[in-house]
């Protein structure tokens, strides 16, 4: 083989391994579905490919569930105004998400934030609240 031939079938086994790697969004979360929780941030991780909003949520009993919610990339965030300072543990927010297709991982993909100390807000229309 030629030195252009195995440099080809690297980069297409390279991008195969990437593309195989990303995770359909609709194959994890019920597009169908829509939950709204109330609870406080513990953390934020800005990262690409999706950043991920951990927060603590009470459950019909009071006992504190830790929902993980998948975002968009931190580039994406950060063209949309959220930075790593924009949201900070302790915060009290209200989420929509579409759940994981397995209830009990308290998993979700983040569709709108309001924070109620502002009303500071992202993934929603203009004039749109989350009540």
């Amino acid at each position: 083989m030629t030195r252009k031939m195995l440099l080809g079938l690297a980069g297409v086994l390279m991008f195969g391994i990437a593309a195989y790697a990303h995770h359909s969004l609709g194959a994890t979360y019920e597009s169908d579905k829509e939950v709204k929780l109330e609870g406080k941030i513990v953390q934020l991780l800005l990262r690409n490919p999706h950043s991920f909003l951990q927060i603590d949520v009470p459950d019909k009993d009071g006992t504190m569930q830790r929902w993980s919610l998948e975002w968009r990339g931190s580039g994406q965030l950060g063209q949309a105004g959220i930075k790593r300072d924009t949201l900070k543990s302790g915060d009290d927010v209200t989420i929509t998400c579409n759940p994981s297709r397995t209830p009990a991982d308290h998993r979700g993909a983040l569709k709108t934030l309001h924070r109620k100390s502002d009303g500071f807000g992202w993934g929603t229309k203009p004039g749109e609240t989350i009540e």
